[in-house]
């Protein structure tokens, strides 16, 4: 690589980790790069930083184009395409997590409504029907309280974050509130 160390560094880290993100170490790699690039790059600059072949920088960059993790722009007078990611972290997570969401998410939820609408035929397969509806009710319920997340403005969502376990508590205090504002009414 011909990068400074800390670079290499974050790139070489992304790069493992986008392996067990299910993604490749090279693309993983070249999002790094970017990401950590001031200006956009070319996939001929991104061959020479990272030491790859130019063939796999262009099919990394398909691959963060197809989760929409890098944007496409043209400079004047030059007939190559740069890329660069989006500057905005927030943006980075929303996209992330709507693109895992329509690959690994929806298509579950699909197969499990398809197997709930079976009628079983034994006792297996209606406890396993019933096992599978907790999977739906649960996965069904954590997306659609992330499509309220993703929703919120990045400032009422960096405060929902910072309360963390204040959350639980000021839930509980609601709940006790209720038992006591009932009671009144009784």
């Amino acid at each position: 690589m011909n990068l400074p160390p800390l670079a290499q560094e974050f790139v070489l880290h992304f790069g493992e980790m986008g392996s067990r993100w299910g993604i490749n170490r090279t693309v993983g790699q070249i999002y790094a790069l970017l990401f950590i690039s001031p200006h956009p790059l070319n996939a001929d600059d991104m061959a020479e930083l990272l030491g790859f072949s130019r063939s796999n920088v262009s099919m990394g960059l398909k691959e963060l184009e197809s989760w929409q993790l890098v944007r496409l722009q043209h400079v004047p007078g030059d007939r190559r395409e740069y890329f660069s990611a989006p500057e905005d972290v927030w943006a980075i997570f929303r996209t992330l997590a709507e693109q895992r969401r329509k690959r690994e998410v929806d298509p579950t939820l699909t197969m499990l409504r398809t197997a709930l609408l079976e009628a079983p035929r034994d006792e297996a397969e209606k406890y396993a029907q019933k096992r599978m509806r907790e999977m739906h009710d649960l996965i069904e319920l954590l997306t659609d309280w992330f499509s309220d997340v993703q929703k919120m403005e990045q400032a009422t969502l960096v405060k929902l974050m910072k309360m963390g376990a204040k959350v639980q508590k000021l839930l509980e205090m609601k709940d006790k509130w209720l038992v006591v504002s009932g009671s009144r009414k009784s």
